[in-house]
């Protein structure tokens, strides 16, 4: 199997998405997601003008070759641009690899682990009350597991929180949104969430909820022994996770299980996470991390460590990297959770796919390879539109992690 062809497509139905198509010489197809928010066109290029003309000519059976070939041959290596074009190839050659063997991707990564998996819904509102009664509308549709964010009084474009229901898009046209953030406001406010939510909904489903990098080590800390009587599933991305040892302050003060890894795009950005335990669920993706076949050496490394996967899910993430998301948590033993945001209506049409969401799970496709397409006349009905991610400041004006 000779690749003949490989080409991107960039297209915005609602928000930007990059994708990569690569053709054989016997006409089979291959499709993977190279979407990188608020940097689409870096990784657009980076495919078009550096990586497409490699790859015409190769073996697209080989895919540990190619992926080898593309991180260690570059010279410079890793970024999120460098690995999510990389993550693309990767995941267009398990695709064509799924397609010639008539089977679905997970089978080919060694077969079913579980029968369905479990995902979280997005759960949000201006004010508590509001977001109680969000995610009493998520648990009535059958979620096993919701993460809820409200608005924090006196701080503006609060993380999180969406006019969409089920879904949250931060990314905006035009040059970056300003968003105030105090980190006091936030910790004053939210134990009062997870306690009337609790007090509301029992404790008969799994909780979770997204700091988003925003705190220090020892905030991050206070607040996790504050809210262990609520028993989270997990805290999301407490602090910034540059310095991996920050996170050793935050295991010392308490046992709320922490989740973190959704910008990394190696196993170097979490190796001594995973090896000193200092987390309990790796959220890395299949788009950011280089494709399935380095997102598997990081599950591998944290399945020693008895860390579980807990994979980046919002709508950032094309029905391509879905798709091939479900089918990794299938196979891999060490399946955590997976996050879920339904994509709109047109981004459905432009990638039809056969995976499904029912009562609180996902199901992966039977279809050969991973079961999802790109309708390129759909696509080029939704023309690119330059959107970038907000920026927060302090009061005082300072710039602080979003």
């Amino acid at each position: 199997m000779k690749i003949v062809d490989a080409k991107v497509i960039v297209t915005s139905p609602g928000r930007n998405f990059v994708t990569l198509k690569i053709t054989t010489d016997d006409g089979l197809t291959g499709v993977g997601d190279a979407t990188l928010n608020g940097r689409e066109l870096a990784v657009a290029s980076y495919l078009t003008e550096h990586v497409c003309p490699l790859l015409i000519g190769r073996d697209a059976s080989r895919i540990e070759d190619t992926w080898q070939f593309l991180y260690r041959g570059a010279y410079w290596r890793r970024g999120p641009v460098t690995m999510t074009a990389i993550a693309a190839v990767d995941v267009a050659l398990w695709d064509i690899k799924g397609k010639s063997a008539g089977l679905p991707v997970y089978q080919l990564l060694g077969g079913r682990s579980r029968d369905r998996v479990m995902v979280y819904g997005h759960a949000q509102g201006s004010t508590i009350e509001e977001t109680v009664a969000d995610v009493g509308r998520f648990l009535a549709r059958g979620y096993q597991a919701v993460r809820a964010q409200t608005a924090v009084p006196g701080v503006s474009g609060t993380y999180g929180i969406s006019s969409e229901p089920d879904r949250y898009e931060p990314a905006s046209a035009g040059l970056p949104e300003a968003s105030l953030w105090s980190t006091q406001s936030y910790l004053n406010h939210v134990p009062d969430l997870f306690d009337a939510i609790r007090d509301t909904h029992g404790y008969d489903f799994q909780l979770l909820h997204d700091v988003h990098h925003r705190l220090s080590p020892i905030e991050a800390a206070g607040l996790g022994k504050a809210i262990e009587p609520y028993r989270l599933f997990c805290l999301e991305d407490p602090t910034p996770a540059e310095d991996q040892t920050a996170f050793r302050l935050i295991r010392q003060h308490t046992t709320t299980p922490i989740a973190t890894g959704e910008v990394f795009n190696s196993i170097m950005d979490c190796q001594q996470l995973i090896t000193e335990r200092l987390i309990d669920y790796i959220r890395t993706t299949v788009v950011h991390a280089g494709g399935i076949t380095h997102l598997r050496r990081i599950l591998s490394l944290a399945e020693l460590y008895g860390v579980r996967s807990g994979a980046h899910g919002a709508t950032d993430l094309s029905p391509v990297c879905l798709a091939a998301a479900v089918h990794v948590d299938t196979a891999i033993p060490n399946f955590g959770i997976q996050e879920y945001m339904p994509h709109t209506d047109a981004t459905n049409e432009v990638f039809p796919h056969g995976h499904r969401f029912h009562d609180g799970y996902l199901y992966p496709s039977e279809e050969p390879g991973l079961g999802v397409d790109i309708d390129e006349e759909a696509a080029a009905t939704y023309p690119y539109q330059r959107a970038y991610l907000p920026v927060a400041r302090l009061h005082d004006g300072s710039v602080h992690d979003w």
